[in-house]
């Protein structure tokens, strides 16, 4: 049986105005704009909820979030990053893209691949608490609104990008 080859991609600058319309959507109809942190954090406190509903209740940052009689995963980002997820999924199965795969460079196995994987996202989740903000919410998000704590996090995030890629470029040749 043979498969179909992918769909293309969309184009760059139909992509980036799609993307601008949902930002502008996001704003409109939660009050929020785009990213995952935030949402991320209220499900790691539905979760800790379910085992140690007394230590949601005094920490203060948790009992913000889910505390009391307060339900963490009534959050839109919740909903967002579900849907995000689900659409992402959608898409790749609709364009042929969808697949289990584990995509390295020659000179990495597949177990270092995800140690480094899980450790830099372990390093860009801490990050993006501390920024108060992951890329696409500092980017999208925080640059739709001018801010520009977001626009010095986009520059340090590329530079840093670009700094590191030296040293771990013989990783991918």
């Amino acid at each position: 049986m043979t498969s179909k080859p992918p769909r293309p991609y969309v184009n760059p600058y139909v992509g980036g105005a799609l993307l601008g319309v949902v930002l502008f959507l996001s704003f409109y109809i939660t009050g929020n704009g785009l990213g995952a942190s935030g949402a991320i954090g209220h499900v790691q406190v539905a979760i800790l909820g379910l085992f140690a509903p007394e230590h949601v209740d005094r920490v203060a940052y948790f009992a913000e979030v889910g505390g009391g009689s307060r339900n963490a995963l009534d959050n839109a980002g919740v909903f967002m990053l579900l849907g995000t997820f689900l659409g992402g999924m959608l898409s790749g199965i609709v364009n042929r893209r969808f697949r289990v795969e584990t995509r390295r460079g020659p000179n990495v196995s597949n177990r270092a691949r995800w140690v480094y994987a899980l450790l830099g996202g372990a390093i860009m989740g801490y990050g993006a608490r501390l920024a108060r903000g992951c890329t696409s919410g500092q980017a999208l998000s925080g640059g739709a609104v001018l801010s520009v704590g977001s626009f010095a996090f986009m520059f340090a995030v590329f530079g840093g990008g670009y700094a590191l890629a030296y040293f771990v470029r013989r990783l991918w040749n």
